[in-house]
């Protein structure tokens, strides 16, 4: 019998049930998710508000990554992943130990370090999103509160309800392939219920609130589309024919729904608009994501025409007419985005998802279970497609009741503690009041420009430049 090449051969550091190439995939899908996190999100989030917002805005971004992580291996990935509590809730534990870290992951050939970092990553983007629907107004001190406190508090019961195999609505098949409804609608009616709790941005922010860069904005949005390959492509935890159509599936659908966007935008206000179709892509890519590696490639065109039109509907149209929409301050749109978007993709798996697919996907006995309505009719399984149809809602109920009562529940009892909104002054000032820094400072203009005493990168003592006048206008310090 011919032996395998030595680098293929199992050792202490390779066991025989890890496979080399899922365990390096499921680490670049990890890496790439971070990268739309930071710097992706950090960027887009920096240069789409008003200059005076740029540092706060990618501040809330960068806190949020970090905290997430440390609170994920502190307690948060257990209570999602973990041994059962209850039918939503695992038991929260720590994730440091090698003995665990170094084992056999409850799914995928690879170790336990992997799924952690995987699903950790995740769990960040999805604080990230919600700070979306709070830039401009909200205190920073009551979003330091607010992060660790959503994560243990929503997050791990949505995760652990959807993805864990002991969650109940895993147990009744629900389909959510990369995180649609425990990312998206999560992310999108928890920012909504917060922005509601924590108010406007200031009357002039509401009224003008230009991007400082757009094209820097771009960067941000290219950072999330092009990461999206290893959120949707890490979906099945192997390198698989799924985790291959995932992906496919996943650029077609964004580019569709970009384009439907554009053409809307086009048609109805007689000029294409940059930031729309930023926003086209976002629903694009929030649609597919519960879909991505169970339904075919026609199918994903036609959530992207969906997504790219719904969303920008409700947007556009609806968002004037509702009282509601109108009285909460969303400056990202997050609710649209994301929430509706969310939804839309959620119930559009239940209509196309194929049994094949499913079946590739889940690799379970009871793979049957899951089926896509559309299909369903096709093969006399109507109710069997209908009773997916009815999982599918129930998990979005579930998603959108679990979010607004936490989310609520958080923001209260976080004003008990800090205010959850910036002072009047610091709303008049933003970034300088808030940290005493400015994204970019102006030289020669006859200004003079001080820096902050503290957390100087040169430990020196407080300095300040004197612009001269004769000093070029054009000239530019970023800090």
């Amino acid at each position: 019998m011919e032996q395998l090449p030595k680098n293929l051969l199992p050792d202490e550091a390779s066991p025989e049930w890890m496979n080399k190439g899922d365990n390096a995939w499921q680490l670049t899908a990890a890496t790439l998710v971070g990268l739309q996190s930071v710097p992706g999100l950090v960027i887009l989030y920096g240069s789409m508000v008003k200059k005076k917002w740029a540092i706060n805005s990618a501040f809330m971004a960068f806190y949020a990554f970090a905290m997430v992580l440390v609170c994920w291996v502190g307690w948060a990935y257990r209570m999602s992943f973990g041994e059962k509590l209850l039918d939503f809730l695992g038991k929260p534990a720590v994730s440091l130990d090698e003995k665990f870290l170094l084992g056999q992951a409850f799914l995928g050939y690879f170790p336990t370090a992997t799924m952690v970092i995987f699903q950790g990553v995740f769990a960040c983007i999805t604080l990230i999103l919600i700070a979306g629907a709070l830039l401009g107004r909200m205190n920073f001190r009551a979003w330091m509160l607010f992060v660790p406190l959503w994560l243990t508090c929503s997050y791990t019961i949505a995760a652990f309800s959807i993805w864990c195999p002991d969650g109940w609505l895993a147990k009744l098949g629900v389909i959510d392939f990369a995180g649609g409804y425990v990312i998206h609608v999560s992310a999108g009616v928890a920012g909504f219920t917060a922005s509601y709790w924590v108010g406007p941005r200031s009357d002039d922010d509401r009224e003008r609130f230009p991007p400082n860069n757009i094209i820097l904005m771009l960067a941000g949005a290219g950072l999330l589309w092009m990461g999206w390959s290893g959120f949707n492509g890490g979906g099945p935890f192997a390198i698989s024919t799924d985790a291959s159509l995932a992906i496919l599936n996943t650029h077609v659908c964004t580019a569709t729904s970009l384009l439907t966007w554009l053409l809307l935008d086009t048609v109805f206000f007689g000029k294409p608009s940059v930031i729309g179709a930023v926003q086209g892509m976002i629903t694009g890519l929030v649609c597919i994501t519960p879909a991505a590696g169970v339904v075919q490639g026609w199918a994903a065109i036609l959530m992207g025409l969906i997504s790219g039109s719904i969303p920008w509907y409700t947007m556009m149209v609806l968002h004037r007419k509702i009282k509601l929409l109108r009285l909460v301050d969303d400056p990202m749109a997050v609710f649209h985005t994301h929430a509706v978007a969310g939804i839309l993709g959620g119930i559009l798996t239940g209509f196309f998802a194929v049994p094949k697919l499913c079946r590739l996907f889940y690799m379970v006995p009871d793979w049957e279970k899951y089926i896509g309505l559309a299909y369903g009719l096709q093969n006399g399984r109507t109710s069997a497609g209908f009773r997916q149809i009815g999982v599918q809602l129930a998990g979005i109920g579930f998603v959108i009741c679990l979010n607004i009562a936490t989310t609520s529940l958080i923001c209260w009892f976080i004003r008990l503690i800090v205010p959850l909104r910036l002072s009047e002054e610091e709303l008049e000032t933003g970034d300088e009041g808030v940290h005493g820094e400015v994204a970019f400072a102006l030289f020669g203009d006859g200004e003079r420009f001080q820096n902050s005493k503290h957390n100087s990168v040169y430990d020196a003592e407080e300095f300040s430049y004197i612009g001269s006048r004769s000093r070029p206008i054009g000239e530019v310090q970023m800090v």
